[in-house]
């Protein structure tokens, strides 16, 4: 029999699993626990143990290993499901932000399998490109000065027609800076000096002054590069990982906004 294609929607997974989870906690009050008092280890759950054991240890458990983590599953699931039974789950604040964690992983599993074709992920890479370009990088010369009108004064001198070589005050820091990365501008001048670069246009001429953690600053500016977006082929995996990021914290928004919007919340302040 062939499902209507909404069965296979993500939301409505996300939607089905919401409505199990609030009737089991409805069940308040019970004298009989809710859950069954079987526990079933079947094959598949079995294989699961093991492959758990397979990735923690690097390498597959031996029968008695095996039996070890079967009594320790089991230990778990009694003490669970007696915990819920006693209603110990109630007013929880590590265990309500576990079954919420959970909500979310029901609504972004399909997208952290999927395997998206070429065409999807050249749609994604065309229209996110500068997700993927290298970071911008700076070709600038500056001036030093302590105090915000000694760098007004200079840069009247430059306009002048003063040598700028013989202007500005001895520091540590390098009077040209040619072609470096956001970060390493950073981590030499300082972000203050950063934010105020950023807001200057290339010029031939001098600019500022701009501040710093340091003093003030003259600035010429000859180019600000943004990094060129690397080939699709060269980066396809990253392009991959990107959308995958992106569309699983796109598929828990919106799943959440359908269960937000079955509930009218009132806020008493």
């Amino acid at each position: 029999m062939n499902l209507p294609g909404w069965t296979r929607e993500p939301l409505v997974h996300f939607l089905l699993a919401g409505i199990l989870i609030f009737g089991l906690f409805s069940l308040r009050g019970e004298e009989v626990d809710p859950a069954s008092r079987t526990i079933d280890v079947d094959r598949e759950q079995l294989a699961q143990l093991s492959l758990v054991f397979e990735r923690t240890m690097g390498r597959a458990p031996t029968d008695a290993e095996l039996d070890q983590q079967i009594e320790n599953y089991i230990r778990d699931e009694v003490l669970y499901r007696e915990a819920l039974r006693l209603g110990l789950d109630q007013g929880d604040a590590v265990v309500r932000r576990r079954m919420a964690q959970k909500m979310d992983m029901i609504a972004s599993a399909r997208a952290e399998t999927a395997r998206p074709d070429d065409g999807v992920l050249r749609k994604w890479y065309a229209e996110n490109g500068a997700r993927f370009a290298p970071e911008v990088s700076y070709t600038f010369d500056q001036l030093w000065f302590e105090a915000e009108g000694e760098a007004q004064a200079g840069l009247a001198r430059l306009r002048s027609g003063s040598d700028w070589r013989r202007s500005g005050g001895e520091i540590s820091l390098p009077a040209s800076v040619d072609a470096k990365s956001r970060r390493e501008v950073l981590a030499s001048f300082g972000e203050l000096f950063l934010v105020g670069l950023d807001r200057l246009e290339p010029s031939s001429d001098w600019q500022g002054p701009v501040p710093s953690g340091l003093g003030w600053h003259l600035v010429r500016l000859e180019r600000r590069e943004p990094g060129k977006v690397p080939p699709f082929e060269d980066i396809r995996e990253q392009v991959e990982n990107d959308w995958r990021t992106a569309t699983i914290a796109a598929r828990k928004e919106a799943a959440y906004d359908l269960l937000r919007s079955a509930y009218n919340v009132k806020i008493e302040r």
